[in-house]
């Protein structure tokens, strides 16, 4: 007789949460990781702290963070739904680590108060106008698995395997995730004219 394994809905049920930044998280962004200062484009009253479940690369479920705008927050919350329902596999997306002083490479996020990054064509590491992630409204997914890339080239070297896009690998933007952000409106950095490509971002504006 062959046993079927009683597995507790709420374990595999996807859960959002909205939330203010509690004080912790304040001294997080303002004094530990110094990514929202004075003179960014959004006060942190504006900011929210979006939780939801996601796949990691082990096949189970985790617990993730972003901190986005509030105007974001609810719609985001959708779009991580269906990354849930598609199994879409996240690397690395807690606020502690995305925000620690020495963070990994792949991990996933959205606000940080900076310029917007040029073109590894160009080099540098400002335009001298601001990112979307500084106002919130930008997510960046898996940056390993979906690089940055421009001429050829890209700022991580650990990313170079991925530069081949016809071959889909657990993690890489998907037609089926790009649709997800655009049914709230948000573009996606790998569409970008031309041959520059931001694979793991997605925006409100599209760039």
């Amino acid at each position: 007789m062959i046993r079927l394994l009683a597995v507790p809905l709420a374990a595999l049920a996807f859960h959002s949460v909205v939330q203010p930044l509690s004080p912790p998280v304040r001294t997080m962004l303002t004094k530990e990781a110094g990514v929202w200062h004075k003179g960014c484009p959004v006060p942190l009253s504006d900011l929210r702290v979006l939780t939801v479940t996601n796949w990691g690369f082990d096949g189970r479920t985790h617990t993730g963070q972003l901190v986005v705008n509030k105007q974001a927050a609810r719609p985001l919350a959708v779009v991580f739904r269906e990354l849930y329902a598609l199994h879409f596999p996240i690397r690395e997306m807690r606020l502690k680590v995305v925000y620690s002083s020495n963070p990994p490479q792949d991990v996933s996020g959205s606000f940080e108060c900076r310029e917007a990054v040029p073109s590894p064509c160009v080099g540098g590491t400002g335009t001298g106008s601001w990112s979307m992630h500084a106002y919130g409204l930008a997510v960046d997914l898996n940056p390993v698995e979906n690089p940055y890339i421009g001429c050829g080239m890209s700022r991580d070297p650990a990313s170079k395997p991925y530069f081949n896009r016809s071959k889909i690998r657990p993690g890489m933007i998907t037609p089926a995730v790009i649709a997800a952000f655009r049914s709230i409106g948000w573009g996606w950095g790998g569409s970008w004219a031309g041959s520059t490509k931001d694979y793991m971002h997605f925006s409100s504006t599209g760039h």
